[in-house]
């Protein structure tokens, strides 16, 4: 289920009229990367993976809104944040990309 979200957050972000296209492009391919991450996690820790999955949809999506709510978005990124340490140390991968997302994130000024 988790790649499925994951992939609908990549369409998102490739209909978002608010991002450019550097954005964009670095978006969906850190999206890809955490993509194939946690198909590795699924086999092990499935609720985690949808853990994460969830988190990164509701920073994207809040994000990604018109009128962004930073409130809103702290929380999702903060939730991202929180829902890999419990993997990482067998996932560091994992947990990189989920930052670099929330960096990114961040840097994008919102």
């Amino acid at each position: 289920m988790s790649k499925e979200l994951v992939e609908r957050i990549e369409e998102k972000i490739r209909q978002s009229a608010g991002l450019g296209d550097d954005a964009r492009r670095e978006l969906i391919d850190l999206l890809s990367t955490l993509k194939a991450e946690m198909s590795e996690l699924e086999k092990t820790h499935g609720e985690h993976a949808e853990s994460i999955a969830g988190f990164a949809g509701a920073a994207a999506h809040e994000a990604m809104r018109a009128e962004t709510n930073p409130h809103l978005l702290e929380l999702a990124m903060d939730g991202l944040s929180e829902s890999v340490k419990e993997v990482e140390t067998e996932h560091p991968k994992l947990v990189e990309i989920s930052n670099a997302i929330c960096t990114m994130l961040s840097n994008l000024g919102i």
